[in-house]
C-alpha cells in the first residue's frame, strides 16, 4: 500500500466535495475544481474525510494510488487557500504591468511580451519587478509561473531575466582582461 494514499483527506470548513461515476468535484470560496480518477483507484466520503483505495487487481493502480490522493488534497487545498508563486524580474529597464487578465512584460526585446492569463489565474505586480500568481489549481499556477519565467530565463553572468523568488542562479565568471 502507498503510504501517501492510505492518508486520508480532510474537507476543510467551507469546501464541498462531490464524488459520482469516479468523477470527484470540489468546491471553496476560490472556486471549482474537479478531477476523473483513474481505472483500479476509488474514493469515497466518511467522517469528514475523503478516503482513496485502490483495486489490487488494476496493473496500473499501485502507481496512480498516492498520485489521486495527492491531486485531491491539492483541489481541496486549492479552493479553499490557493496556491501562489512568485517571480521576480531582474534587469535594468525590465518591468512588468498587469491590466485585467494580460500580463505586459518589458524584458529588452523590441516589443513588450504580452500574456493572456488562463481563466482562473490572476496576476499581481509589485513594484514593477515582482510578479504574483494566484489561484486554486496547483498544476496550472506552477505552469503559468513557468511560462512566464521562459519568457527570459535567468542568464549566469550578469543574473538578469524572470526568476523565482527563492531561486539561486549560479553565476560564472565573464572574461578576464588579457594578462601578458
Amino acid at each position: 500500500m502507498s503510504r501517501v494514499g492510505k492518508a486520508p483527506v480532510n474537507i476543510l470548513q467551507g469546501v464541498k466535495v462531490d464524488i459520482k461515476d469516479g468523477l470527484v468535484k470540489v468546491e471553496g470560496p476560490k472556486g471549482k475544481l474537479q478531477h476523473q480518477i483513474p481505472n483500479g483507484v476509488s474514493a469515497k466520503i466518511a467522517n469528514g474525510q475523503i478516503l482513496v483505495t485502490r483495486d489490487e487487481n488494476e496493473a496500473n493502480a499501485a502507481a496512480l494510488h498516492g498520485l489521486t490522493r495527492t491531486l485531491i488534497h491539492n483541489m481541496v487545498t486549492g479552493v479553499h487557500t490557493g496556491f501562489t508563486k512568485e517571480l521576480d524580474i531582474v534587469g535594468v529597464g525590465y518591468r512588468a504591468a498587469a491590466k485585467g487578465q494580460v500580463l505586459t512584460l518589458t524584458l529588452g526585446y523590441s516589443h513588450p511580451v504580452e500574456y493572456t492569463l488562463p481563466a482562473g489565474i490572476t496576476a499581481k505586480v509589485e513594484n514593477n519587478t515582482r510578479v504574483v500568481v494566484n489561484g486554486a489549481d496547483k498544476v496550472l499556477v506552477g505552469m503559468v509561473a513557468a511560462k512566464i519565467r521562459s519568457f527570459k530565463e535567468p542568464e549566469p553572468y550578469q543574473g538578469k531575466g524572470v526568476k523565482y523568488v527563492n531561486e539561486h542562479i549560479i553565476r560564472k565568471q565573464g572574461k578576464a582582461a588579457g594578462a601578458k
